[in-house]
Parts: C-alpha cells; structure tokens; sequence
C-alpha cells in the first residue's frame, strides 16, 4: 500500500513529514508517494540515510504550496499544481491508496472534492477526530469541514461517525450523541432541536444530547456538531490537557518530596501523557469523499504524521468509504423526509 504524503505542507516545512514517513515506514511498512519539491525532498533522504533504491519512499515533484493564509478555493483554482491537489489527484487515479496534509485544512477538503467526489447521497463531508476517554475514545464530528449546518447534515455525519467508530476503532455497536447545553431537547439551539428527531428515527443508537464533558467522559461512542462548534470544542479539548500536564510538571518540580513522588508516579504519568496527546492519535479523517483524506495539525510533528499515516491506511484497508456508500442508501428516506420537514416549518430566507 502507498500513500500519499503532502511533504511540504505543514507550519514546519519538509523535515517533520519527512521524518514522519520513515519512523511510519518503518513500524508498519508503509509505502509512501512524497509530494513536494523534489530536490528538496530527496536532500532531505539523503540526509535521513535513506537511498534512492529504497522502494519504500518515491518522489512526486509538486514544487508549490498553498499557504496557510489563503482562500482554499481561489488557491486551489489558482495554483492547479499544488502538491494537496497532486495528492488528491493520485489517490483519485488509483496510485495512492490514501492521502495526509498537514497543510490548508480547507484546501485539503476543497482538493478532495474536487478529485475524489462526495461520495453518492452524502450532502457533506465531515472531519471526525477520535477523542480519547476512559472508555477508550469517542469520535467527535464535525470538527471543521463545515462552520454551518443543516438538521440533515448532522443526520448523516452521525452516520458516518458511527461507522468509523465500528469499522477503524472497532466499536461494537456504536451510541450517539447531539452535543448541545444541556440533557434536554428543549435545551438546545433550532439546530439541535430539529436534528434530535432525526437522529431518534434514522437507525442509530441515539442517547439525545450531550454536554461538553461527556465527550472526555466517554458518556456515549460518537458526537455529532457542526463544524464551528466541534472545532472550538476540539481545541479547548487540547488545550486543557496540555495545560493541566504542564501544571502538573511544575507543581512536581517545586520540591523534594514532590519530586520523589513524580518518581513512583512516573509510570502511570507518561501513559496519562501519552494517552491525551493527541500527536498518538494523528490527524482527522475526511469522511463523505471516494476515497481515504486524512487532514493532519499544521503544526504536526513526526509523530502526529506517523500516527496521521497509520490512520490513513487503516481507513483505507478497512474500506471505510465503501461502508459509508453502502449506509447512505438505508438513510436516504430519513434525509429527504428531514430536508421536507424542515423547510417547511423554516422561517423564509
């Protein structure tokens, strides 16, 4: 299996995705296709001990990028050689099986439309990222591809998340939940109320909404949001994880006894450390596209892009865009029904 790398995406440049391929290659003998400025990409081989008869890693040369700061779709129309685009054209000809950016999140959804497709019946794509609990993780969706949303939307990103949960974390029979204020239906903005009904009728297992400390908690296997929220919550997710690790290093640090103790505790620490990093779960999937889109952090070192990697080859060996075609069918009653009901109880636009 190869996979499609955006080596020069990334707040870092080269060396982090680089580096990220090899430690990847070597773990789980992946085989890459690294696009980039190819000099440059082959310098930085050359440098890692990699020869250039290694069969693991081949070249794409894509000496463009489309920076951080630009309108994904003037970019992506504007520079039709960009090494994101390449990517997403190489999975969509058959010679990558997945692709990972950790470049323009927005281009990297726009590349993917553009070369891969909605897949039939999905109205959005969404990014699903698995947020780590005591139970295991619950897949948070969306978490970026949309800022808004209608109730039918969310209908099917609970869908899609459900099937990631079963098909890549290996979640039995996956709970859902509607991330709102409160328990109530009642509770929540006309998005979640008109998106709860739908949710209780379309065949999954709905437990009703749920609050921003069930997600950490682990109260139910997949939460469902528009992207603006789920972004926000994401981020505030890593935040506090990273705070309260830090916090707690100083508060060992202040003295002796503190320390000694940091020591016997040094085990259960760093598996705490390791299991809310989430460099250890990678970057998110792109769900609802003909193929396996995995969007990492810009700011993603090698390990988030090895992990971001492993991530990509499972969804594609798993065939996660194929469940998800064959799911669509059994919902599209419940999505044409949901699109009637609610424009007709809208207020005009």
């Amino acid at each position: 299996m190869r996979i499609a790398l955006d080596v020069a995406a990334g707040d870092t440049g080269l060396a982090p995705n680089i580096e990220g391929a090899i430690a990847a290659a070597n773990a789980w003998g992946l085989g890459f296709l690294l696009v980039g400025p190819a000099s440059e990409v082959r310098s930085e081989l050359t440098a890692r001990g990699i020869p250039h008869s290694d069969q693991r890693f081949a070249i794409v040369d894509a000496p463009r990028v489309i920076p951080m700061d630009a309108d994904p779709a003037a970019a992506c129309r504007d520079t039709p050689d960009a090494s994101i685009l390449a990517c997403a054209r190489l999975v969509a000809e058959g010679r990558a099986a997945a692709m990972v950016s950790a470049g323009h999140s927005g281009a990297a959804v726009t590349a993917a439309l553009g070369h891969l497709k909605l897949l039939p019946g999905v109205p959005r794509p969404a990014l699903a990222v698995a947020v780590p609990t005591p139970r295991g993780h619950t897949v948070l969706l969306d978490v970026g591809a949309n800022t808004e949303c209608r109730p039918w939307h969310l209908l099917q990103f609970a869908a899609m998340g459900a099937l990631y949960s079963r098909h890549v974390l290996r979640q039995a029979a996956p709970t859902v939940g509607l991330l709102s204020v409160g328990e109530e239906e009642s509770r929540g903005n006309d998005l979640v109320r008109q998106t709860a009904p739908l949710l209780r009728a379309g065949g999954l297992d709905f437990r009703g909404p749920v609050q921003g400390h069930d997600i950490t908690a682990g109260a139910v296997d997949v939460v469902v949001c528009d992207g603006f929220t789920g972004n926000i919550a994401l981020k505030l997710i890593e935040g506090v994880a990273a705070s309260v690790l830090n916090s707690l290093k100083t508060e060992i640090r202040r003295n002796r006894i503190y320390k000694a103790g940091g020591l016997l505790l040094r085990g259960p620490l760093n598996r705490l450390k390791k299991r809310l990093n989430p460099d250890e779960y990678g970057g998110a999937p792109l769900l609802g596209v003909g193929g396996a889109v995995v969007v990492a952090h810009g700011r993603s070192n090698s390990k988030a892009i090895a992990n971001s990697l492993r991530a990509a080859a499972q969804l594609a060996e798993r065939g996660v865009d194929a469940q998800i075609r064959k799911s669509v069918a059994s919902l599209q009653l419940s999505l044409e029904t949901a699109k009637l009901q609610t424009l007709e109880t809208s207020p005009a636009r």
